[in-house]
């Protein structure tokens, strides 16, 4: 991966290797791991502290790291005077290394791990697993979160995870077996990857990341899995409109329409409000009335016969080619031309199944934009479930050579070149129809004005869940989304 200059100033999120090897950098670098154990359960504690009301606390220690973060916040939380009972997974005599140092500040009794002490308790700590597990949950701990997922379910329990859910995948936020939500998740020095991808994201409730005094060269040398779509990704990148420009310089983009014009007239709008300084619309002549009465800023006609010539001529700076093309011979060669006119291009839609399990046509920049379905026929080697959505994106983006977008309530977006970030938490309220039509043309005009596609990819993405948000709750119409971009 080629991580810019600035990655470490914005939000990175590390993967559970990447968390592993900070840790042991800072220990090889002075940094006892027992005093970083320390940090983490104090830390810990001091946000449980600070976040939820006294009461009677049950921490559940697992046998590993974990297991030693809830030792050291069980004997912080008595020192402060809450009612603390010990639950451990395991026999306290296998516990090895920090762990058992750890343990040897309680000095209260440990109770084995049973789903029946969860009925006298107020609050949980869940230090069961951390981020880094790798099986599936089963047997007396699967018992106990079940249980302890239902006490919480009835508003009878307040759960803070240690790290992450016991249960949930620190890369993928995939839930191993079982895991019990937590309203509140204390992680160290970075938020991983599987705190924001679904269903890890919704899980965790609020995270809250505590500084363990990671040292900052091991830091650096680790590099990021990805990192979160913010405006700081593309700052500086995207000029404000100047004296001298005009509607060339703020981008002409062109949208290739088939027989179903609808997606292509929000591709138009959503282009034309984020920004771009002309939009026109290449359709068959039975659609060139109904879209040409959409909006008078528009300029509609049928396709050109070269459209590589129409293109240079015209000083076209971005293309979408997809949305409503259709899948019949036409369409492919419509496409085709698009990819091979050497203009940067989005792809959405109809070209999944245009192109599905083959080589895209070309070499020229492109953002493929798929929701799951899309990817699983454009990729259909590409195992989105066993690898996570990070893992199959980027794997994606490396076998086609361009970026690509997978839509989704954590849309992540990944570039030939190994880079990868991910939206922290697009609206509910996207999924419904045409909205993915709306952000193929808000990225087109982003390509238009300059960006590079992986910067104009996420700042699409971006642009499209905060119009959402602007919006409200409710039911949204697609066409409401594209007039809230805010280009």
């Amino acid at each position: 991966m080629t991580v810019p200059a600035d990655m470490h100033s914005r939000e990175a999120l590390l993967s559970c290797a990447g968390m592993g090897a900070c840790d042991r950098l800072t220990i090889e670098r002075g940094t006892p791991g027992f005093i970083l154990m320390l940090r983490a359960g104090r830390g810990a504690a001091r946000c449980i502290r600070r976040a939820v009301r006294p009461g009677r606390a049950l921490i559940a220690c697992g046998p590993g790291n974990n297991g030693g973060d809830g030792f050291v916040i069980a004997d912080d939380l008595r020192a402060h005077g809450w009612e603390v009972r010990v639950a451990l997974l395991g026999d306290r005599a296998a516990l090895r290394g920090d762990a058992a140092e750890a343990a040897d500040l309680w000095a209260g009794p440990v109770e084995p791990l049973t789903p029946e002490l969860l009925d006298t308790a107020d609050v949980l700590v869940d230090a069961l697993f951390g981020a880094g597990l790798a099986r599936a949950i089963e047997g007396e701990a699967a018992a106990f979160l079940a249980r302890a997922a239902g006490r919480a379910a009835s508003g009878r329990l307040t759960v803070a995870a240690i790290d992450v859910p016991s249960g949930v995948h620190g890369d993928t936020g995939q839930v191993l077996g079982t895991a019990c939500p937590a309203a509140l998740t204390l992680t160290f020095h970075c938020r991983k990857t599987g705190h924001v991808l679904q269903p890890g994201r919704r899980l965790c409730g609020t995270v809250r990341v505590i500084d363990i005094g990671i040292d900052p060269a091991a830091s650096a040398a680790v590099e990021p899995a990805a990192e979160v779509i913010r405006p700081t990704l593309w700052a500086g990148r995207l000029p404000p409109p100047g004296p001298d420009d005009h509607k060339y310089t703020r981008g002409h983009v062109l949208i290739l329409a088939g027989a179903m014009p609808g997606a292509a007239r929000l591709a138009a709008r959503a282009a034309r409000r984020q920004g771009a300084g002309l939009v026109t619309v290449c359709a068959p002549e039975a659609a060139v009335p109904a879209i040409a009465g959409d909006a008078p800023g528009l300029i509609v006609q049928p396709p050109p016969d070269d459209l590589s010539a129409f293109a240079a001529a015209r000083k076209v700076a971005a293309v979408v080619v997809g949305p409503g093309l259709g899948t019949g011979d036409a369409a492919r060669r419509l496409a085709t031309d698009a990819l091979g006119c050497g203009v940067p291009t989005v792809l959405d839609a109809d070209v999944f199944s245009l192109f599905a399990g083959r080589a895209l046509p070309g070499d020229g920049p492109a953002v493929l934009t798929p929701h799951g379905g899309e990817f699983k026929r454009m990729f259909p080697a590409i195992d989105v479930a066993a690898l996570g959505r990070v893992a199959a994106v980027s794997r994606a983006a490396e076998l086609s050579g361009r970026t690509v977008l997978l839509k989704g309530p954590d849309t992540a977006v990944a570039a030939p070149d190994g880079r990868c970030a991910i939206l922290d938490g697009a609206p509910a309220s996207l999924a419904t129809g045409g909205t993915g039509d709306v952000l193929a043309g808000a990225i087109a005009a982003l390509l238009g004005r300059g960006l590079a596609p992986f910067e104009a990819a996420c700042a699409g993405a971006w642009h499209h869940a905060a119009a959402a948000r602007a919006l409200g709750e409710g039911p949204l119409l697609a066409e409401k989304l594209a007039d809230a971009l805010t280009g």
